[in-house]
């Protein structure tokens, strides 16, 4: 066992790397700080949940360098717009956090926090494997076409006429409202500091469906704008002595390997793929939240575990599978050229 002098809990060493190990798969592969399953695994394992929330943020901010390092090499991030949505969720991570404070000194903290979750998880979750079966009963030639398209909810949103305009070339979102820009990184920011969380699993979502980038540039442009806003947010949460910082080291250790092999795979697995299994996690994470707040712990912490180690491995799989298909094809276009 670990003690952790801060939080003034003791836990599984080997737990907290792991945990860090299989979300770093997770977040470098769908873009998200992984804290959805963290906070949540911290707080059944022991940590109080404004401990957990805080220590967690710190764990991200280590994590996602390594990560965002992996994508920008891949050319999968849009430094100009995940700047501003990094440097403007800093305001709502500051809000987010000061509810989380209250919330604690009123004794209501946990139940509230879980709750939101439960809400958050379920109805992303649901949207985004909905949306994958959608596509799955499409012809091949609709797929294409509707890989190419952008959602009609970003055609919505960049046809909005609120000057002043601001364009990202790299993402190819052209002339979209300064405004936008402005509320959706404070609300992202804001679920980020109450949550506990980078804001991924808010962002990834609003940097496909409102503003139209494909999945593997929202997962890498989101990973850069986690970077910001979780500085700041280990930072604030730190000055209020809520940051186990052993715990958080622990874990950036196996976050660092897992990030590299996550982010890798973006580069060999289909977009709306990313889509679905980004879902299924969601509301699996959602499930042992609900587990939790129903005081059944044990069983919480086995699913939520189990679940990520389920999909790491599958990751892992397609990763390895996606690298010896493409190796097939190349020795035979090496054959046929010698031929």
């Amino acid at each position: 066992m670990l003690h952790l002098p801060i939080a003034n809990a003791d836990v599984n060493g080997w737990a907290l790397l792991y945990i860090g190990f299989i979300v770093g798969i997770l977040g470098g592969f769908f873009g998200i700080g992984g804290a959805f399953i963290v906070t949540p695994a911290l707080n059944i394992l022991g940590f109080p949940m404004a401990f957990a929330i805080g220590t967690d943020i710190a764990h991200i901010f280590g994590k996602s360098i390594v990560a965002t390092f992996k994508h920008a090499l891949l050319r999968h991030v849009d430094f100009k717009l995940g700047l501003f949505m990094g440097l403007l969720g800093m305001y709502g991570v500051s809000l987010g956090k000061q509810t989380v404070l209250y919330l604690e000194k009123m004794g209501q903290v946990g139940p509230i926090v879980r709750m939101v979750y439960i809400i958050v998880l379920f109805t992303l979750g649901i949207f985004m494997i909905g949306e994958y079966y959608r596509y799955s009963r499409l012809s091949e030639n609709e797929k294409i076409s509707a890989e190419k398209n952008k959602p009609r909810l970003a055609g919505w949103v960049q046809r909005l006429r609120v000057g002043p305009y601001i364009s990202f070339s790299t993402s190819q979102v052209k002339s979209i409202s300064l405004w936008v820009i402005l509320f959706l990184s404070i609300f992202s920011g804001l679920v980020s500091g109450f949550l506990g969380v980078g804001g991924g699993f808010i962002r990834v979502p609003i940097l496909i469906y409102a503003l139209g980038l494909p999945t593997v540039m929202a997962v890498g442009t989101d990973l850069f704008a986690i970077l910001i806003t979780n500085s700041w947010g280990a930072y604030i949460y730190a000055l209020a002595g809520k940051v186990e910082i052993i715990g958080a080291l622990v874990m950036v250790v196996g976050a660092a390997v897992g990030a590299q092999i996550g982010s890798v795979a973006t580069a060999y697995i289909k977009g709306m793929k990313i889509r679905l299994y980004f879902g299924i996690t969601l509301l699996l994470v959602g499930v042992s939240v609900f587990l939790k707040q129903m005081l059944l712990p044990l069983l919480a912490a086995y699913l939520l575990l189990g679940s990520a180690t389920v999909l790491g491995i599958i990751i892992v799989y397609m990763l390895v599978r996606s690298v010896q298909e493409q190796a097939r094809q190349a020795e035979t276009a090496a054959q046929l050229i010698k031929r």
